[in-house]
């Protein structure tokens, strides 16, 4: 697919911006799924895509936070290999079934997210007790949040950062830091299989990739000097959103029109 000036433009702000929310509070394919749609793309090679662009987001955030020591990629290995396990075996079946019922779901378990936040307004302000073992949140939620980004994907980043929350009592920083960088693990799995599958247009990848990756620095440079002050409003903003876009293309307000 040749791009002129104009679309490629489009294309790169909109990876930028999606970069810099999703490394803070996830949601970014709201902004990146639409623009390649609306440029003409199909939509299995839209999804393809953007996987590979949404790993260069994922990479920069991850590594910025590896960097300043906000994770310590010996102590979660097994939760990123279990991630790994979970988006592979997600993106394999993905291909196979239909998953109309999730997208019926999936609006209310984010709205639960959305309020969750909006309501528990000390949540993640420090540290907690620690609910689970690693090897058993490396089974559970890294295996079954990655599976999740594998078959759909939408607000993978704030399913991570609530589990590292509620199950390992981060607080709301070290949330964000090590969600991102199972999210990029996740990113990396789906997008191998769906290289195998010829999905993907390669020079629009690396355009958004580009756009991407200087996003999420900037938004994880926020995460580190802003904290919860950013964090907490752009997750529940970010969630009532994407509630608001699934209903919307579920036809759950066709009577505005």
């Amino acid at each position: 697919m040749e791009l002129g000036l104009d679309i490629a433009i489009i294309l790169f702000v909109a990876a930028f911006v999606a970069g810099f929310i999703d490394a803070i509070a996830g949601g970014g394919g709201l902004i990146t799924i639409p623009a390649l749609l609306s440029v003409g793309i199909p939509p299995a090679m839209a999804l393809g895509t953007n996987k590979l662009q949404a790993c260069g987001g994922s990479f920069s955030a991850s590594l910025y936070f590896v960097r300043k020591k906000a994770v310590n990629l010996k102590e979660i290995w097994l939760l990123i290999l279990l991630t790994f396990i979970g988006a592979a075996i997600g993106t394999i079946l993905v291909q196979l079934i239909d998953v109309n019922a999730l997208k019926v779901v999936l609006p209310f378990l984010i709205l639960i997210i959305g309020f969750y936040f909006l309501l528990s307004p000390s949540l993640g302000d420090e540290q907690r007790r620690q609910r689970m073992s690693y090897p058993m949140f490396a089974c559970t939620a890294a295996m079954g949040i990655g599976f999740y980004d594998g078959l759909f994907g939408p607000a993978t980043g704030s399913f991570f950062t609530l589990a590292f929350v509620l199950l390992l009592g981060f607080n709301l920083t070290q949330s964000v830091a090590h969600a991102k960088i199972l999210n990029f693990t996740s990113n990396i799995a789906s997008l191998i299989f769906f290289m195998l599958g010829g999905a993907i247009l390669w020079k629009v990848g690396f355009l958004m990739m580009i756009g991407q990756f200087i996003g999420a620095s900037l938004g994880a440079r926020m995460v580190m000097t802003k904290g919860k002050k950013i964090i907490r409003p752009l997750i529940v903003v970010m969630s009532f959103t994407m509630v608001a876009k699934m209903l919307w293309d579920q036809g759950y307000f066709a009577f505005l029109g």
